[in-house]
């Protein structure tokens, strides 16, 4: 099996297309960091605590309203834990921060989403428009373990592009708004009131572990159409096709109740680190899990099957 993913690794990191594509992901998250630094200000480190003051005296205007709904003082109560806190210890806002901008920068794994997908599109399809295919199956190794070596190799491909976005995003964040803030703690408002710290690069990797569920639910998508599908261009193209069409989709289909169950209603699970609230009624952490693993080994299965029925010869 091992020989099997470095033969497919070979494949993949002998063609230019990947080096490219590895070099563009960089040159994106970069440009990504310059636009969106506010730019050099000596005294931003003196806003953030007037901006933070102002906000605590404002709060605390605010609750003496006595028309103002539960939820919105409980809101405003932590925010003002939350904004003294940040003040008593020192604590800048985390947007301000190398931490920041690496969170900010999460949102570029749709690109490595993207960039992933063309190379799963290509797995098996691939071997079908060059014609290696006879090659690969005339060895010793069984379909299911060629398959599985395909599959893992591509997962590899999107962790290592992912591993790339994570470290880039730190370096250029870390120039861009300097490495002191290294050590700043992810900082959450329990139902008491109480703040309490934890570690930002939990914070952090949390966000991209989530999205990487994603990452790997829309790779598997496109791995599974490029089993079915002998054309490489074919099966990029629909793969890219459903990927940015499937929030569309959802958006329309949210209007029924059973919308709940598409597979791209449930794909992005960050709202619930974030505790925002769901996309319909009754979807749950748990919902999507459930419905994110059915909609896996669906995937799974047919790839499977339609690969080990697939007449070689036609």
């Amino acid at each position: 099996m091992l020989n099997l993913i470095q033969n497919e690794q070979m494949k993949i990191y002998r063609r230019l297309r990947t080096w490219i594509l590895a070099l563009l992901l960089i040159a994106i998250v970069v440009l990504a960091g310059l636009v969106s630094h506010p730019g050099t200000d000596e005294d931003a480190s003196d806003k953030w605590k007037v901006s933070a003051a102002e906000t605590i005296e404002h709060n605390k205007k605010e609750l003496e309203n006595n028309d103002l709904p539960d939820k919105f003082k409980q809101q405003m109560k932590e925010e003002i834990a939350l904004q003294q806190y940040m003040l008593d210890h020192n604590y800048p806002p985390t947007d301000n921060t190398l931490w920041g901008g690496a969170i900010r920068a999460s949102g570029i794994i749709i690109v490595v989403t993207l960039f992933t997908v063309i190379i799963a599109g290509d797995m098996v399809a691939g071997e079908f428009t060059w014609g290696t295919i006879k090659l690969l199956l005339i060895r010793p190794a069984s379909r299911a373990k060629i398959l599985l070596s395909k599959y893992l190799t591509t997962l590899l491909f999107a962790v290592t592009l992912l591993i790339v976005l994570f470290v880039t995003a730190l370096i250029v964040n870390g120039f861009l708004y300097g490495f002191q803030n290294l050590g700043l703690p992810q900082l959450k408002v329990d139902a008491e009131g109480q703040v309490h710290e934890g570690s930002m690069l939990v914070f952090t990797l949390a966000t991209y572990g989530l999205k990487l569920i994603e990452l790997v639910m829309i790779v598997t998508l496109a791995f599974m159409i490029s089993t079915v599908f002998r054309s490489s261009s074919l099966a990029i193209g629909l793969s890219i096709f459903i990927m940015f069409a499937g929030q569309i989709i959802t958006m329309l289909l949210l209007r029924y109740s059973w919308g709940k169950y598409f597979l791209f209603a449930n794909t992005d699970l960050t709202p619930y680190l974030k505790g925002q609230p769901p996309l319909a009624e009754g979807m749950t952490l748990g919902f999507s899990i459930v419905v994110l693993v059915v909609y896996f080994l669906l995937f799974i299965l047919l790839s499977w099957e339609i690969f080990r029925r697939r007449d070689v010869a036609a």
